[in-house]
């Protein structure tokens, strides 16, 4: 497996490894699953940053896994920040290292750039192994109070920053 940007080819594959992490049991839809809505419409947005949407790759020809980290920014002083997510993987490729390694290189690129700050919605125990702590242990509050700890964040480079963190709009649409 490798890691290496998203391609305009690469479209599909993504949208059908989201549909495929985030398919919920109860039904038989995929057509219609957030995850895989919300990465197409990040594409589209002016918060795109194509040098933060990765994909693992098997075999050089297969996408099982993808994370994107679109620009966010910190309020009431627009600073900058980055948002990561969705990041998918293939269930039959889950816990095989696809995701971490994923985020590794996402957050090795985000750094190189001299990003600031990246902020998230997950799992605390998922994404403390990339030193992700709850938001407000760093002075970042969520767009919504009441995800308490699984909005986290980690300091990448510069001085500290604070603030409200501010997604990409395709996050706050429907």
């Amino acid at each position: 497996m490798h890691v290496r940007r998203e391609r305009p080819t690469d479209h599909d594959a993504v949208r059908a490894v989201h549909r495929a992490a985030f398919a919920r049991p109860d039904t038989d839809r995929t057509d219609d699953v957030v995850e895989a809505r919300l990465t197409d419409q990040l594409r589209a947005d002016v918060g795109f940053l194509p040098h933060l949407s990765l994909v693992a790759v098997r075999d050089d020809v297969v996408v099982v896994g993808h994370v994107l980290a679109t620009r966010g920014r910190l309020e009431p002083l627009g600073v900058p920040a980055l948002g990561l997510g969705p990041l998918g993987v293939l269930p039959a490729e889950q816990g095989r290292g696809v995701g971490t390694a994923l985020v590794h290189a996402l957050l090795a690129v985000a750094e190189t750039c001299e990003e600031r700050l990246v902020a998230l919605l997950g799992a605390p125990e998922y994404y403390q192994r990339f030193d992700f702590r709850p938001a407000t242990e760093l002075g970042i509050t969520a767009p919504d109070p009441a995800w308490g700890v699984h909005f986290q964040a980690r300091h990448l480079t510069g001085p500290p920053v604070q603030g409200a963190f501010r997604y990409a709009a395709p996050f706050d649409g429907p």
